[in-house]
């Protein structure tokens, strides 16, 4: 089967996810800078959320870049990844609603902990069904920075229930890590 369509229904289902982000927003309830206080919690909450996003739609378009062909493995391994995208907005919401609760906090770790294990997971299905010298497993390697990843998301939710500032400050510097351009695939490829 071609990938053109898993592409296509991968990006709008990303850009609904934002879309319902955005529209969680609130407008402030005064009109000078003192009203803005009560949403910067949910509006940080947002930009972080917006950022991973971002990343996981950028990473989603370099990997299907590299592979020619999809399967059903491959179909439900995306969904099961936009699945978990798709509970950013909630818990988003939530944390930002909350000032970083301890439930809601570690509630948001657990939703990068499941997303980034539904990207390994179909990853593996796209590498399975090219190959072990395809293009994507020649780019991917051993894919540190994804394992440590998913560790730090464990390390995260575990300390919610302690400091909840602290699992925030860890998802945003892998967030951070994660903004450094990953060119692994654009390597492999020549671009």
């Amino acid at each position: 089967m071609g990938k053109g369509r898993v592409e296509a229904f991968s990006d709008g289902v990303i850009a609904i996810i934002i879309t319902i982000m955005v529209l969680e927003l609130k407008v402030p309830e005064g009109f000078d800078l003192a009203s803005l206080r009560p949403v910067v919690p949910v509006f940080c909450a947002y930009v972080l959320s917006f950022i991973y996003v971002g990343i996981y739609w950028n990473n989603h378009h370099h990997m299907f870049h590299a592979v020619q062909k999809v399967n059903g493995r491959v179909l439900w391994a995306n969904l099961h990844l936009l699945f978990w995208l798709s509970l950013l907005p909630a818990v988003t919401h939530w944390v930002g609603e909350n000032h970083l609760a301890s439930w809601p906090t570690a509630m948001y770790g657990v939703v990068l902990f499941m997303s980034a294990i539904a990207y390994f997971i179909l990853m593996r299905v796209l590498i399975r069904e090219h190959g072990k010298e395809s293009t994507l497993a020649r780019a991917i390697g051993n894919d540190f920075k994804g394992k440590v990843s998913v560790v730090l998301y464990l390390v995260g939710i575990g300390i919610a229930f302690v400091l909840p500032w602290g699992s925030a400050t860890l998802y945003t510097l892998v967030a951070a890590w994660w903004l450094i351009p990953d060119q692994r695939i654009e390597h492999v490829l020549g671009s």
